[in-house]
């Protein structure tokens, strides 16, 4: 059987990125060696900087259906402005001007139903790529990568779970950071998801936002507490009293710091902390197979 697992904070900078592609090694050495990890922060991925030995095996362009409006055909009677939800399109009947906006186009089709004069046909719109990474230890990575100024997250991020590795045993999407509708996206159709805080005021109110959002899509989740020893118990006192799990903390550390940044987090990670993944893997393991 295969599960989904979604890494997700409510803030960005707290250690999420971290924790996906730790728990892709450990995972892979304490659990199965069939594992995916699928960094659908498609504005910035950065999972791959983590991973000398991946090697890029596809690269897809992913495109959008826009409309196109053939202003040699369009008797600019405007009823696809009216039909258009999204005021994507613009109009200017007295100098024959009809164009589509491909950056707030939702591709719903509307407009080319409202018009009478087969003046509206679909072009492919460019939003992005997706690519697919081996390593030569058997896990592999997919990535989502949003081409720069395209509002298109939530779509790209459709097209990149398609077709993801369904023969692996576990599949670790890495989600963007806040609760807007590229996380809801990510996390749709998991089985569970780890929420990554800090035990700071930003982190504790950014972590109720997902907890609510948590609870609105009915997703089981639990809590990683990241950098702990930092801030203060707040954190830790609104876990207790609204009985969420406590997955692990992971104490903040210099030299594990300066490994993030550097990019070799996976190369020479203290052993205190790969005992604390082997243990949250064994925690996954047992609250997925219950």
């Amino acid at each position: 059987m295969s599960y989904k697992i979604a890494i997700a904070s409510g803030k960005g900078g707290t250690g999420k990125t971290s924790v996906a592609v730790n728990l892709l090694k450990a995972i892979y050495h304490e659990w199965t060696e069939k594992v995916q990890l699928i960094d659908c922060d498609v504005e910035e991925p950065n999972d791959l900087l983590f991973f000398s030995d991946f090697k890029r095996e596809t690269s897809v362009v992913v495109n959008q259906f826009v409309p196109e409006i053939d202003t040699e055909k369009c008797t600019f009677c405007g009823r696809c402005t009216e039909y258009c939800e999204f005021n994507a399109i613009v109009m200017m009947p007295s100098v024959k001007f009809a164009k589509v906006n491909p950056d707030m186009c939702h591709s719903c089709g509307a407009c080319m139903i409202a018009c009478r004069d087969s003046a509206i046909e679909a072009k492919a719109y460019p939003i992005g790529k997706k690519s697919n990474f081996t390593s030569d230890f058997g896990a592999s990575l997919k990535e989502g990568n949003l081409r720069v100024g395209s509002p298109m997250q939530t779509r790209l991020i459709k097209e990149v779970k398609t077709d993801v590795d369904t023969s692996a045993d576990l599949l670790i999407f890495d989600a963007p950071p806040g609760t807007s509708c590229p996380v809801v996206e990510t996390v749709s159709d998991v089985d569970y998801v780890v929420l990554v805080t800090e035990p700071t005021p930003f982190g504790l109110h950014d972590l109720k936002l997902t907890v609510a959002l948590m609870h609105e899509m009915n997703r089981k989740f639990g809590v990683i507490i990241n950098k702990a020893g930092l801030g203060n118990n707040d954190v830790y006192d609104y876990l207790k009293q609204n009985k969420i799990d406590l997955l692990c903390e992971i104490p903040f550390n210099k030299d594990y710091a300066a490994l993030y940044a550097k990019g070799k987090l996976l190369e020479a990670i203290p052993e205190s902390i790969q005992k604390i993944y082997s243990e949250l893997v064994m925690n996954l393991k047992s609250t997925l197979q219950s």
